[in-house]
């Protein structure tokens, strides 16, 4: 169990990736808690709106595979003061499947998914180290579970990040830092907006922020929503791969 998070009045949080979807509206509930809230993101127009709406809120512009620009933003808002929470929801999504392999769309996935967080991570351990206090959120996905037709390159790097936060727990509960690990299931954001199928349980970008305050006010490590949904996946993680695949292909014709 991490240290529960339920009175944000001053404390500083940091979102990495927040410009729309899931990130944007855990910032603005945080805004309304009474955070500090500190936005980043490539899109400038979309950050310049969010502080215009959050009177107080910071932004600075960063892109998370660009490792020189994630220590130097790091540095800029180390210097404001120090971070309570620092919360990587930056995420890149296309459908691929192994018949059409892309090279440059599966490093993509990895630069963004799974690199800038740890660019972010080198950026700011030392500096939570050092204080002996904080917490560490990771936005992953169901998609990480287990292998999923058309997430050739989408799946492994929110596989890694789950594999991820919990090494992060293990080594950093005796630190006095804590550690979360994010995993929703279909959210309409722009990332799921190319699907062309029906997604089963779909949330909007406000429950899941409602979500993740309250996995954060309960100290949970593992933050995991729609439960109706997310609880049927981990489930599927416990079945022999013969049937585990024979579910999938059965539920997505593929």
């Amino acid at each position: 169990m991490n240290a529960r998070q339920r009175d944000w009045t001053g404390r500083t949080v940091w979102l990495v990736g927040a410009s729309s979807g899931i990130g944007r509206a855990t910032a603005s509930s945080l805004h309304r808690a009474g955070a500090r809230v500190i936005v980043s993101a490539r899109n400038e127009a979309s950050l310049r709106e969010f502080a215009e709406q959050h009177p107080g809120a910071l932004t600075f512009a960063m892109d998370v595979s660009d490792p020189q620009a994630v220590r130097r933003t790091a540095r800029e808002i180390l210097a404001v003061g120090p971070l309570d929470t620092v919360l990587y929801c930056a995420g890149y999504y296309t459908e691929q499947r192994a018949t059409r392999f892309n090279m440059a769309e599966m490093l993509r996935h990895q630069e963004v998914n799974y690199l800038g967080a740890l660019y972010v991570l080198d950026a700011v351990l030392p500096h939570l180290l050092a204080r002996q206090a904080g917490h560490i959120s990771l936005v992953s996905s169901v998609a990480g579970y287990r292998g999923l037709p058309k997430s050739l390159a989408y799946g492994p790097t929110k596989a890694a990040l789950i594999n991820l936060a919990e090494t992060l727990y293990l080594d950093l509960r005796d630190q006095r830092i804590g550690v979360s690990l994010v995993c929703p299931g279909f959210v309409a954001t722009p990332l799921t907006a190319s699907n062309e199928f029906t997604m089963p349980a779909l949330l909007t970008p406000q429950q899941a922020a409602d979500a993740i305050l309250r996995g954060w006010a309960q100290g949970h490590f593992d933050i995991h929503f729609p439960r109706r949904f997310t609880l049927a996946m981990k489930l599927l993680r416990l079945l022999p791969f013969r049937l585990y695949c024979a579910v999938v292909r059965r539920t997505t014709g593929l």
